[in-house]
């Protein structure tokens, strides 16, 4: 790494405060030149659009223009055709902002920034003309102009000055994820650590790799990242999916075979040999070649004569041979990923049956919601700014939208308007300043921006830190809106209160609204996560979708890092299932037990398919805990009839789903007892 390089990576904050003052002013400088009516517009379009990644600040750039675009479009159609009717176009304007909210919730990617901004753009552009409708279109396209023009000199300055790439960054991510499973992996292992504090690690892994996933999906937009690059990390994304759900498999076989002396001893050397390999970074070698020998041997157990004990140490032996392998193909990867090499011809173990993307957690109803609250906090603003005639009253409705939107996925909103509240107070507060004691000493547009510099990188230096981004954010957006600079200085104090009253209003009025609509929803989303995991597994069980391992895996550690965040309001059983991956391991044991399951003997396969009928039925009305005990029953008659199968790979294939199964289903019962198969006394 050279001197520019090390010195980008300490202060990198710093440098995306200042690209992103100096890509403002240029853009507010050609906009004053260009003579366009707003010219303050373009500035704010910078800061709205700029991204420390150039892969984020040009999908940005591109789902803004085409939101912009479609809420302009939406702007010319409302407004001269529904002027003269006030109540009418509060409605539709509503409507218009809830309907694209919805969409843009549904979506959950960082696609849905196109649907939200299409939404409340007809708000941001059509409530100031009202007075004007015969100039729509003209004052709609200045608009659209002068956020083209902030947005050119975003993408522009994010790929010239010392630009970031999102590959570098996932890869970085990427590689802090891996040595964290590492260790969660050796605590495994050694059982170092106690389950509530694995259970932690877990979710808080699933929470970085869902992060890690949505910035993998501005990597179609960074040209400079080679297409072996973008294919190498979305196939090491892949292998990161089976980490979590393996490790809570070895940890329940830990469990099980730990009344049996003899194999709890011998996978216990196994596990710390395994664990002290892995402590070493897990390099390929003599070392890994020789532990897959060994735990090939207990693979080997399960002949003709195997026992319930035999297939417990296989089914454990096989998870520790799949961390071996998973752990030297991302080393391969991240190799290949390196060296901008093709993945394709990569030696290994474990290949993924699909490369398609990664399946995210919807919730409709809850969506439903959201954008309704939106809408009905819209209403609200403009009743009372057609009921007091209130002159800049269309500044409330103006903020109900943009702030409705962009808190529309806050399960609690009342914390979050309180701290906004100080954020709006601090934006008034550096607008008076800057209105009446700064900018009427303002001779020159070079003096503007050095007046300007201290405030503006301060707030792109606190957007860029993690810990004060929102905060940082908004202070830059909304004190260059509520600031309004033009060519010529303009402060009136009267507007300035009017103004500055009616945005306090609109945040006010805004939260009151959620807070009546939503309150808290915390606990009621996190049971519909939970339930949703149930008829997911359903789903799976019945055969009708969902039949991809890698889509399965991403569905269910999505809803797992979607429950991370309210984990305080789940039950300590809920939490512990959750953590452990339970329905995710048993849909994956399900997939596995259907395509052994047509090589077994004609009994076997009626046992099995009578088992997972009865287990569907189970699944599609679960809603939270465990399952009934009694299911235990047909359960281990299919486990009895699988060990008197011929010895085969399907019948291996099938007697590891199920004792998976069983373990993930049933962690708490009786151990198996082995016995003759109900269904076999019957025949006989």
């Amino acid at each position: 790494m050279n001197r520019i390089s090390a010195f980008c990576a300490r202060h990198a904050a710093l440098v995306f405060a200042l690209r992103t003052f100096a890509a403002a002013m240029l853009a507010f400088s050609l906009a004053l030149l260009l003579e366009m009516p707003r010219p303050y517009w373009a500035m704010t379009s910078v800061y709205i659009t700029s991204s420390q990644l150039i892969g984020a600040t040009w999908s940005k750039a591109v789902y803004r223009m085409l939101g912009t675009l479609i809420g302009a479009a939406g702007t010319i159609l409302l407004i001269p055709n529904l002027v003269n009717a006030p109540e009418l176009l509060s409605v539709a304007i509503a409507l218009w902002v809830g309907v694209f909210l919805y969409l843009s919730l549904i979506d959950g990617t960082p696609r849905s920034y196109v649907f939200m901004l299409a939404g409340y753009t007809v708000a941001l552009l059509g409530f100031p003309i009202l007075s004007t409708p015969q100039l729509t279109f003209d004052i709609v396209s200045a608009r659209v102009q002068e956020i083209l023009l902030g947005i050119a000199c975003a993408s522009v300055f994010s790929i010239l000055v010392l630009p970031r790439t999102v590959a570098a960054t996932i890869a970085a991510q990427a590689d802090a994820w891996l040595d964290g499973a590492r260790r969660l992996a050796i605590d495994t292992l050694t059982r170092r650590d106690n389950n509530q504090e694995r259970d932690s690690q877990r979710m808080q892994l699933a929470a970085a790799a869902s992060e890690i996933d949505q910035l993998s999906r501005h990597l179609g937009y960074e040209i400079s990242t080679s297409a072996n690059i973008a294919r190498g990390l979305q196939r090491l994304q892949q292998h990161m999916l089976w980490l979590l759900p393996l490790l809570a498999a070895i940890e329940d076989r830990q469990t099980g075979i730990a009344s049996h002396a003899e194999a709890c001893a011998r996978m216990a050397a196994l596990s710390a040999r395994v664990a002290d390999w892995l402590a070493k970074s897990g390099q390929a070698g003599q070392e890994a070649t020789q532990l897959r020998s060994s735990l090939g041997e207990e693979l080997s157990q399960l002949d003709a004569d195997a026992t319930w004990v035999n297939a417990m140490t296989a089914a454990y032996a096989l998870r520790l041979r799949n961390l071996i392998d998973i752990t030297l193909d991302c080393r391969l990867l991240r190799n290949a990923i390196a060296d901008g090499s093709d993945p394709d011809f990569l030696p290994l173990a474990f290949i993924p049956d699909t490369l398609t993307a990664s399946v995210q957690h919807r919730d409709y109803r809850l969506a439903l919601w959201s954008a309704a609250t939106a809408a009905f906090s819209i209403l609200a603003c403009c009743t009372f700014w057609i009921a007091t005639g209130w002159v800049d009253g269309e500044s409330a409705a103006i903020f109900a939208a943009v702030l409705g939107s962009l808190f529309a996925g806050v399960d609690d909103p009342l914390p979050t308007y309180r701290n906004f509240y100080k954020i709006i107070l601090l934006v008034i507060a550096v607008n008076g300043i800057y209105m009446f004691g700064i900018l009427p000493r303002i001779t020159t547009l070079e003096m503007l921006i050095a007046a300007l510099m201290p405030a503006f990188v301060l707030f792109g230096w606190m957007s860029a830190r993690p810990a004060t981004a929102r905060a940082g954010t908004f202070l830059a957006i909304f004190t260059s809106v509520h600031l309004a600079l033009n060519s010529s200085y303009t402060g009136d104090f009267a507007s300035f209160a009017n103004g500055s009253v009616s945005l306090f209003f609109g945040v006010v009025l805004t939260a009151i609204v959620s807070g009546i609509v939503r309150l808290s929803v915390s606990e009621w989303v996190a049971e519909r996560l939970l339930s949703s995991n149930w008829k997911t597994l359903a789903t799976v069980t019945e055969g009708r979708t969902w039949q991809q391992s890698v889509a399965i895996a991403s569905l269910m550690q999505h809803r797992l890092a979607l429950l991370a965040t309210r984990i305080t309001v789940v039950p300590a059983e809920a939490r512990s299932n959750a953590a452990h991956l339970r329905q995710l391991r048993t849909a994956l044991n399900i997939i596995d037990l259907r395509r052994a399951n047509p090589e077994l003997s004609y009994h076997a396969r009626r046992m099995i398919d009578a088992l997972v009928d009865r287990l569907g039925s189970a699944f599609r009305t679960q809603t939270a805990g465990r399952l009934s005990s009694e299911l235990v029953g047909p359960l281990d008659n299919a486990i009895a009839i699988t060990l008197q199968e011929v010895a085969s790979p399907a019948r291996n294939e099938a007697l590891i789903a199920l004792t998976g199964m069983r373990f993930g289903l049933f962690p708490e019962t009786p151990e198996y007892e082995p016995h003759e198969p109900q269904e076999m006394r019957l025949i006989a």
